[in-house]
């Protein structure tokens, strides 16, 4: 960077003092004014349509809890589970139940019904909002 001399700090100190008038190129004025009217002239924005939004916000704030307590109950199964295997291993095989397999499957089952029907749901309600009918 140059250092500023007496010298230059004199030149700018006369350049700033000076009285004269700094006038605005010439349409300066005519172009901010005709800006000014269009941005008065402009319609308001769109407000986002809250009313129709709020049903699929409520929607997705029972989903992710009903995910999170399926969470909360698959990880208590686990435990459950394991804390279980320890002591069947020393049962014999007989007497463990069979039918734990087909639990398994009609649960599964049940969420992949779910599933589609949360699925045909929304896709059928965001068809009809789409096109406006409501």
């Amino acid at each position: 960077m140059q250092q500023l001399t007496g010298h230059d700090d004199d030149e700018i100190n006369r350049i700033l003092s000076s009285e004269e008038e700094i006038l605005p190129s010439s349409g300066f004025a005519v172009s901010v004014m005709d800006a000014v009217r269009r941005e008065a002239a402009a319609p308001p924005p769109i407000a986002f349509p809250w009313k129709r939004a709020l049903p699929g916000l409520v929607v997705a704030g029972f989903v992710l809890a009903l995910v999170f307590v399926t969470v909360v109950v698959a990880i208590a199964q686990g435990i459950r589970a394991s804390m279980t295997a320890q002591f069947s291993m020393s049962l014999p095989s007989v007497l463990t139940p069979s039918f734990g397999l087909h639990r398994n499957l009609e649960s599964a089952a049940s969420w992949t019904v779910m599933a589609l029907l949360a699925t045909l749901v929304s896709v059928k309600l965001s068809m009809r909002l789409a096109s406006g009918r409501l």
